[in-house]
Parts: structure tokens; C-alpha cells; sequence
């Protein structure tokens, strides 16, 4: 269930691009995207982009931001922090640890990272930890436990835009939990040919959607591991309008705003061949809704018209042409600031400013 606002309360503004690839640089040499960010046991704001060598073989980066009266600016690179070195993060034809979103979770005293491990059967969630965001230490990949309602095995899909709640909230069951948030891709012609497109009971739009599903906070204090093992897993939000047409998928971790849970999507249209594929038809904007704060599976508002498209030449023109990918949000200096990837090849950067609704 969800309530429209045709006046959504938070609004982007471009601050320019602060990180593009370096010159003569192998791992950077098809683009530097989608970053994560973290802040240091000792404040400093790090980026955490994700790094594509030649042959789209994707790894994790660290990079200081360069922040000048209190805008970021820049970056000062610090090396790698995240491989593709297990033997499910690499297939014959590909290979890759994508995409990382990263939540500092006080709870644990860890920043946990989600990331997408690009191995033998394709693309799959995996989550690792880490206390100082250098020295990570892998989970493995994400694990569905079976929910007889669904009829369905949510391990046998592909799965990307995984993010973790920052705070426990109450799952449906009424148990204190860590929420995570997910795009299940329902084709499973992609891994194996001839299955074509299946979907958990109750749902009737194939298209992907942003799913949530939780993990009980006492299993996670008792295991850190167990931010693997998934359940509860349910539909929360799907394409509406004409910006995410072919689908949506979650961005930054949620933000706890005065009106609940701030949630950055983006929305897609045009044409996707196969997920094996990297993309030449399709735009890519960033949107927003708003979860309510005590129970987020209840979407209160969310954007009709994006908050961010591709216009820019450095959005329009790249590896993937026409896309924002909005992945990252932090609080500098008391302003908000959203990260994002312009087309698949540069980092851009964005203040968020709120408004007040009429």
C-alpha cells in the first residue's frame, strides 16, 4: 500500500563528478561506478567505487573523498579491498564483485556490505563485513530459507541491489530483525534455457521489483554469519510510473528521515536483452519513496517524475549510455550528498535538499 505525494519531499542537485578513470590505469580501464561509502573509526569519508579492468572484470576499490568546503570534490585512491579471488565470484565467461552497497550498522559496531558476486551461474548477492572498511571479511553468498506461501525457491534466481537496513526494525512476525532489501530477476531462461519466467505465488507482475526480507537480530548477536540466511521475504515495491517502466531496483541504504525510511531507487526503461549482457538500450533515473519508519514494508510516498535523469553529456555518453545510479548517501558538514554512477563509467555527486510540503 502506498500514497502518492505529487510533491516529494526531498529534491537533487548535480555538484559535478568527482571520480572518472585514471589514465593508464588496467583495473579502471572500462569505468569507475556505483560506489559505495563508509566513514573510518576515525570520521574520514571513504568511497568505495566499483573498479571495471579490461574484459568487464569488476573489483572494489577504496578511494579518501576529497571534500573542500564541504562539498566533495575529489578522490585520493587507496587500492583494492575486494577481488574476485573465490572460485563463486568467477565464471568461464565472467567474473566480478559488483555494486557493493555498504551500511554502518551501530548495532554491530560493522559496516556490511552487499555486494553482486558475478560467478559461474551469474550474478548473485553476497554480503561481507568489516570494522575499519579496508580488511573485509566475506559471509558468502546471501541463502533464501523456503517459504511455503511463495511456492517458490528464491535461491534458484539471479539477484542484485541489496542493501541493509542501518536499525533493527519489527519484521511481520513481530521479531526484532535486520531488514534487507533486494530485486529477485525471475527469468530463468538467463541460467538455464527453455525455464523462461517464474514468480512466487500471489504475484502477477514479472517485472523486477524491490523485495524485502529479514534476519532476526538474535541470530545475527549470537553469528554474524547468519546476515546470510534470509526469510520473510515479500513484494514491496514494483514499476508504477512511466520513469520505471521495465523495472526498479533499491540504491543507497535507507536513510532515517522525519518522515520515515528515505528510500533512493532507480527506475529503468527501453530494452534489456539478457543479464549477461551489458546494456545499450535502456535509461536508467533515480527516484525516491518513503517506507514508513515502524513498518517498511508500508511505501507512504513516493516520486512520480525522477529526481535525477540522464542529462548531462557525462550521463548520456559511456560504457552504458543514459544512466544515473544513484548508490551511496552521506552527511557532510550537516548536507546531505547522494553518489551515483553516470553511465556506467564516472562517479557524480548530488546535494539533497528537503522542502517543505504544502
Amino acid at each position: 500500500m502506498h500514497t502518492v505525494s505529487t510533491a516529494f519531499p526531498y529534491t537533487l542537485t548535480r555538484m559535478g563528478v568527482i571520480m572518472t578513470p585514471e589514465d593508464g590505469n588496467e583495473l579502471e580501464a572500462e569505468g569507475v561506478l556505483n560506489p559505495a561509502t563508509g566513514r573510518t573509526p576515525d570520521g574520514t569519508l571513504y568511497l568505495l567505487p566499483r573498479l571495471v579492468a579490461t574484459g568487464n572484470v569488476s573489483r572494489v576499490g577504496l578511494a579518501r573523498l576529497i571534500i573542500e568546503d564541504g562539498v566533495p570534490t575529489g578522490v585520493e585512491r587507496e587500492g583494492v579491498v575486494l577481488a574476485p579471488d573465490r572460485g563463486w565470484e568467477r565464471g568461464a565467461n565472467n567474473a566480478g564483485v559488483e555494486d557493493p552497497r555498504v551500511t554502518f550498522v551501530p548495532l554491530l559496531g560493522l559496516h556490511v556490505m552487499t555486494y553482486v558476486a558475478y560467478g559461474p551461474l551469474g550474478p548473485r548477492t553476497a554480503v561481507a563485513v568489516s570494522e575499519d572498511l579496508r580488511e573485509w571479511r566475506r559471509l558468502g553468498p546471501a541463502l533464501f530459507a523456503y517459504d511455503d506461501a511463495l511456492d517458490m525457491d528464491l535461491n534458484l534466481f539471479h539477484n542484485k541491489d541489496t542493501v541493509f537496513f542501518p536499525e533493527p526494525v519489527t519484521a511481520p512476525d513481530g521479531v526484532a530483525s535486520f531488514a534487507v532489501l533486494h530485486r529477485p530477476m525471475w527469468d530463468l531462461g538467463e541460467t538455464r534455457p527453455g525455464e523462461g519466467i517464474r514468480v512466487p505465488a500471489g504475484v502477477t507482475d514479472q517485472r523486477q521489483s524491490i523485495w524485502i526480507s529479514y534476519i532476526p537480530v538474535s541470530e545475527v548477536l549470537a553469528d554474524v554469519s547468519a546476515l546470510t540466511m534470509w526469510r520473510g521475504h515479500r513484494f514491496l515495491a514494483g514499476p508504477e510510473f512511466a520513469f520505471e517502466e521495465l523495472k526498479i531496483g533499491g540504491g543507497p541504504a535507507p536513510l532515517r528521515v522525519p518522515e520515515g525510511w528515505l528510500l533512493l531507487h532507480h527506475g529503468v526503461t527501453g530494452v534489456i536483452n539478457s543479464a549477461f549482457d551489458q546494456q545499450q538500450k535502456v535509461n536508467y533515473a533515480a527516484g525516491a519513496m518513503i517506507l514508513d519508519a515502524d513498518d517498511p514494508t508500508i511505501v507512504l510516498a513516493r516520486t512520480e517524475e525522477p529526481l535525477l535523469k540522464a542529462e548531462t553529456p557525462d550521463e548520456t555518453s559511456g560504457i552504458v549510455p543514459n544512466v544515473v545510479f544513484p548508490t551511496a548517501i552521506e552527511e557532510i558538514e550537516g548536507q546531505l550528498y547522494v553518489f551515483y554512477g553516470m553511465a556506467d563509467s564516472k562517479i557524480g555527486v548530488a546535494r539533497m535538499d528537503r522542502r517543505p510540503l504544502d
